[in-house]
């Protein structure tokens, strides 16, 4: 038996042990064959005088993430208290419309709801009544849903609107496994009036602040800086850094399935699939969540990171007030175990309680400082597998692909290889180098880091997406080589010949 054998044995009795499907499941490429929406972004948003919140109509939902055949509450606060239309959209490809219809709720009636006082470690955290229980569907498949509020005006008065957003998870076999990279979103959302885990008076990156998801997300959180796009009111992060890598995974149908980073405390989900996928902006990581992926990871499981400045901060899970579980992180200490990174912000920032481990020895790079910026993602490994089909040569460029942050400082990790790497820009002007790479795993499947935020922007330009920017720097959207390195990492992460 040749190598080539040999391993797509080893891969097969693998995969055929966890109880895989070998033949790929059409499931994705069936959902997008039914009719897309022309209408589910928003139309008219509006933000208080400190642009971090829209109290003419938001919400928040009860759980990161559900079942399908499970409730899900919603809470909504309108003021001045307005009935309102509920819209259900699954996010996709549909024919280049973005999105489905799912259901159509209302009228319902609003009520305002109480803005929270300040708690323990500054924490907003709402206890609002809930405003409707939705049932997930059994038909409803896995996926990133959005609920759009739409108020209905009095006399000649508009409405307003915004969003909500939630994931459907499932426990099937699949081909990918999506994790959004909600803790991410929740730990910047600055709603009611500038309040994250960066906004603590007595500092930006100390351990003091914690942030509930019992609470809308406001306007995207960097808008001053990053994306200027106030009609993702109530997303997160997802239309701006996340919806483009969805986008073109159902467009071309991979067999993925979806879940949140609270998913993921232990590894059975994830040890379902082929190969896992980190996306956009994924940087505070439960310890737990480090584990689980490293194991998949030893397991045979392929980890693919289209993202930047991932695995940077222990982000610990705790309850809520009410009991209900994994709905409050806080920045509980730097990833990096010895490394002179990660003692240099406990001395800087800290003390913490914890210290997590090198994240470079499961992403093969790591965070640096200063670890924002951008810049080019410059090919220096062009004879590597990951660009056949790219007609690339070393020193070539994808524009403006590096930020707004990022990795560098490579692992010493056995058979790795830096496939691009070059200088970011801080603030424009200020010089800090970048690395990506990719190594084998222990059971044929592969590693592989891209290091920036920004790669789903050159994989699609949906619908309702905003292209970001970043220090003077900002990428040009879908770029031809960067979805076939997509698709050449994906195929070679699924054993697709």
């Amino acid at each position: 038996m040749n190598s080539d054998k040999k391993t797509r044995s080893k891969k097969e009795s693998f995969f055929q042990s966890h109880e895989l499907f070998l033949n790929r499941s059409d499931l994705i490429s069936r959902e997008n064959e039914k009719k897309g929406s022309l209408d589910w972004q928003l139309t008219r948003v509006r933000a208080d005088s400190d642009q971090f919140r829209s109290p003419w109509i938001e919400g928040y939902c009860s759980r990161q993430s559900i079942s399908s055949g499970d409730n899900l509450e919603i809470m909504v606060s309108t003021d001045p208290e307005r009935q309102f239309n509920l819209e259900i959209f699954r996010m996709g490809y549909y024919d280049g419309c973005g999105a489905r219809l799912m259901e159509k709720i209302g009228p319902l009636d609003g009520r305002k709801q109480t803005t929270p006082e300040p708690g323990e470690k500054n924490i907003h955290e709402c206890t609002w009544e809930s405003s409707y229980t939705l049932n997930i569907k059994e038909e409803w498949i896995s996926g990133v849903y959005l609920g759009r509020l739409t108020t209905i005006p009095k006399g000649n008065e508009p409405y307003w609107q915004s969003y909500i957003i939630f994931i459907v998870k499932d426990d099937r076999p699949a081909d990918v496994l999506y994790q959004c990279s909600d803790n991410t979103w929740q730990a910047y959302n600055r709603w009611p009036n500038n309040y994250s885990i960066y906004t603590h008076p007595r500092g930006v990156q100390g351990p003091w602040a914690q942030v509930s998801f019992d609470r809308p997300y406001g306007r995207q959180s960097q808008f001053d800086a990053i994306v200027n796009d106030p009609l993702s009111m109530g997303s997160g992060e997802f239309l701006s850094f996340e919806f483009p890598m969805v986008y073109f995974l159902e467009k071309h149908g991979y067999d993925v399935t979806y879940c949140s980073n609270s998913d993921l405390i232990s590894p059975e989900r994830g040890l379902k699939c082929k190969a896992f996928l980190s996306v956009g902006h994924d940087e505070y990581w439960d310890i737990r969540q480090f584990r689980s992926v490293e194991k998949m990871r030893d397991h045979g499981v392929s980890l693919l990171f289209f993202s930047g400045n991932s695995i940077c901060w222990v982000a610990p899970f705790s309850p809520s007030s009410a009991g209900q579980a994994k709905r409050r992180i806080f920045r509980g200490g730097p990833y990096g175990a010895n490394n002179d990174y990660a003692e240099t912000r406990e001395r800087e920032y800290g003390p913490f309680p914890y210290r997590g481990p090198d994240e470079g020895l499961l992403m093969g790079c790591r965070n640096v400082k200063p670890v924002n910026g951008g810049g080019d993602w410059v090919i220096s490994n062009a004879d590597h597998w990951m660009f056949k089909g790219c007609d690339v040569q070393n020193g070539d460029i994808i524009p403006g692909l590096i930020g707004w942050e990022y990795h560098g400082d490579p692992a010493s990790i056995k058979g790795l290889e830096v496939v691009a790497k070059g200088t970011a820009w801080v603030g424009g002007d200020r010089a800090q180098q970048w690395a990506s790479a990719i190594y084998p795993g222990p059971r044929n499947n592969i590693v592989f880091n891209a290091s920036t935020i920004f790669w789903s922007q050159g994989l699609s330009r949906p619908p309702g997406h905003t292209l970001p920017w970043s220090h003077w720097s900002r990428p040009h959207g879908p770029d031809a080589r960067v979805q076939k390195i997509t698709h050449n990492l994906l195929r070679e992460a699924l054993d697709i010949s």
